[in-house]
């Protein structure tokens, strides 16, 4: 039976715990670059045993990559030296860390250059932007892999791939986003082609014992009830090529991680990944937290009670092999001392989340 501290290896990265901070935009970096308070946000939780840090979503270089301002680009000289030394002081702090690689894809509003997805549709399935030609869709895979790359010769130690939320990789996974009749649409394993060859090029790109996360969702950005998957088969199908591509890790975010995924099970979605793909998976979803959020945004306020209280539950499903790691977001933003405070049973001293926090990066 695993427990939160015992190490869990992947490749070549060793994670002397399960417990891992949740990737979360933060909209510190002017122009796109990291600068010193950014490192010292996650030299801080790595400091306080956060086992594996995932960054917020940092830009891929390609048009239309980015969808809001102030949040961090993972290519050019100066975000480059930026990340470095954010990788350096969390590696001085005794954590280890993983770039999450971002492309907005259709969640883009921007018109200039205007949103590229795999059908030129929005998140509501109206029309949107450009639907991505051929030539473009190579671009995009280079790039994440020129990404992966920079990743690895800057010293992290890992990446992963944001295929979530409805964001690019996650358009080409939906079918509300994904219309196409070419090798890129139609049945799940052609939906998942683009991911897979994201997957296979970053893979090329970085050493065999470099690990690449990939982060999946059911839920998109302002749209809390979509599926991808409708049912274990059709997850399966989307799953499966990733998996086959080189994904080591799937990540897989929801809102609340105590709910199950499909009837007929108590599994949650990372349960359900694991059991599909054969791969180690990391849950996330309100970890921690005791209220819980309506439908909109997590700068709003509560709605009421979670009905989940403490991580009773959460440490009884680990052990049970639902899920591998265990990713904490809001309750971490509060409490850069969370780790420590559960590894050593004492989350009763914890301070309750509250939006302000993310006015700061303290």
């Amino acid at each position: 039976m695993a427990s939160l501290d015992e190490s869990f290896t992947v490749g070549d990265l060793t994670i002397p715990n399960r417990i891992v901070m949740a990737p979360m935009t933060r909209t510190a970096s002017p122009g796109g670059v990291p600068g010193p308070n950014v490192a010292e946000y996650y030299a801080r939780r790595a400091a306080h045993q956060v086992g594996l840090i995932v960054t917020e979503g940092t830009y891929i270089d390609h048009p239309a990559a980015g969808a809001y301002d102030n949040v961090p680009e993972f290519y050019g000289e100066q975000a480059l030296a930026g990340w470095a030394h954010v990788a350096r002081r969390v590696h001085d702090a005794g954590g280890r860390i993983i770039p999450q690689l971002w492309h907005t894809g259709a969640a883009r509003t921007m018109t200039d250059p205007p949103a590229e997805g795999p059908s030129g549709l929005g998140l509501d399935g109206a029309p949107a932007g450009k639907a991505m030609t051929l030539q473009d869709i190579d671009d995009a895979v280079a790039a994440f892999a020129v990404a992966a790359a920079a990743a690895e010769r800057l010293g992290f130690d890992g990446v992963e791939l944001h295929g979530a939320h409805g964001y690019l990789i996650d358009n080409f996974l939906w079918t509300a986003t994904n219309r196409r009749s070419d090798r890129y649409g139609g049945d799940p394993a052609s939906r998942a082609r683009f991911g897979a060859e994201v997957v296979r090029a970053v893979r090329a790109a970085v050493s065999p014992g470099f690990p690449v996360f990939f982060r999946i969702s059911q839920w998109k950005l302002n749209a809390y009830e979509a599926r991808t998957a409708e049912s274990p088969d059709e997850l399966a199908q989307l799953l499966t090529p990733l998996a086959d591509a080189g994904v080591d890790v799937f990540h897989a975010s929801t809102r609340r991680y105590w709910l199950p995924e499909f009837d007929g099970s108590t599994l949650n979605l990372a349960g359900w990944a694991r059991k599909l793909s054969g791969k180690p998976t990391v849950t996330v979803g309100s970890v921690g937290m005791d209220q819980q959020y309506g439908e909109g945004d997590f700068t709003q306020g509560f709605t009421g009670p979670s009905g989940v209280t403490g991580i009773d539950e959460l440490v009884a499903r680990l052990g049970r092999d639902e899920f591998d790691l265990v990713a904490v977001g809001r309750s971490l933003l509060a409490n850069p001392d969370w780790a420590e405070l559960a590894l050593r049973g004492e989350l009763a001293r914890t301070v309750p989340y509250d939006p302000a926090v993310l006015q700061t990066l303290a």
